[in-house]
């Protein structure tokens, strides 16, 4: 038996980032005859409530990057891997010496909260726009975010050029490098302006799907997974298959096993129903 985990954005998502209407009638049709399937997406579960919402999903999700696993029916996260607040801290210091301005999630005793101060950029106005218009009901503007960070930090997103955020992320890996994990993403939809995301050392995409797996006593099981981007690549080298995309980077595609079809051709559907299928 196989358990199929996915990434969403350029992989189960099509071009504009919505779940096409063939993959969610073949996702549905599978699940109800027993598929084992859940995603991994760097997306917070109210976003990813919104993109599946009517897949009969039993599995909870993995959201953050890892930073959650979450009942995808009431949001409520059965696990949270977090930064401590001085280490929160920390980070915001540093970014804001590099002369840059994050967006912050954070995770308390009033549960997930998304901070912004203010937006520079096209990107960051785009990060803002989006969430506005999904009614993301974690956004908070805030006059001082390093207020907001009494509670444990769950991700830190910066929205810039490359060649800054290449300078920040280096300077992070040097000083805090064995208490985070982080990723320097293209925006797949706003490409000129790339993010770099910053979560605890725990949170990962393939120590939430071992975690997962041991929960749901599916530890057992072959793991099968799909992505196209960096933060996809620990899960590809961790699973017994790991799937990239056609229009994956280079360097999902070296740590994959095999290389099928783009996310505008439905392909991780095609893939899944020939291989569960078959087995």
């Amino acid at each position: 038996m196989t358990l199929y985990v996915s990434d969403l954005d350029g992989t189960l998502l099509d071009p504009q980032g919505q779940l096409s209407a063939s993959t969610r009638a073949g996702l549905t049709r599978l699940l109800r005859e027993g598929l084992t399937f859940t995603v991994a997406s760097a997306r917070h579960v109210v976003s990813i409530q919104r993109l599946l919402e009517g897949l009969p999903l039993a599995l909870p999700v993995i959201s953050s990057n890892g930073a959650y696993i979450s009942d995808m029916a009431s949001a409520r996260h059965e696990l949270v891997n977090a930064m401590e607040p001085a280490l929160g801290q920390a980070l915001f210091a540093l970014v804001r010496q590099h002369g840059l301005m994050p967006f912050i999630a954070t995770h308390g005793s009033k549960g997930d909260q998304l901070f912004w101060h203010s937006t520079h950029n096209a990107g960051q106005q785009s990060f803002v726009d989006e969430r506005i218009a999904n009614g993301d009901p974690r956004l908070r503007q805030s006059a001082r975010l390093q207020d907001e960070l009494r509670d444990p930090l769950v991700t830190l997103v910066v929205v810039d050029r490359h060649a800054p955020l290449q300078a920040l992320q280096a300077e992070i890996e040097t000083l805090c490098g064995d208490a985070v994990q982080t990723h320097l993403n293209e925006d797949l939809y706003q490409p000129d302006w790339p993010w770099l995301t910053v979560h605890d050392r725990r949170a990962s995409k393939d120590q939430a799907i071992r975690t997962l797996a041991e929960r749901y006593g599916l530890a057992e099981r072959e793991i099968v997974v799909f992505g196209d981007h960096v933060n996809d690549v620990s899960m590809m080298r961790a699973a017994h298959r790991g799937i990239a995309m056609g229009n994956a980077i280079d360097a999902v595609k070296d740590a994959a096993h095999a290389v099928i079809g783009t996310h505008h051709e439905d392909s991780v559907l095609r893939f899944i129903e020939q291989d569960w299928r078959r087995a």
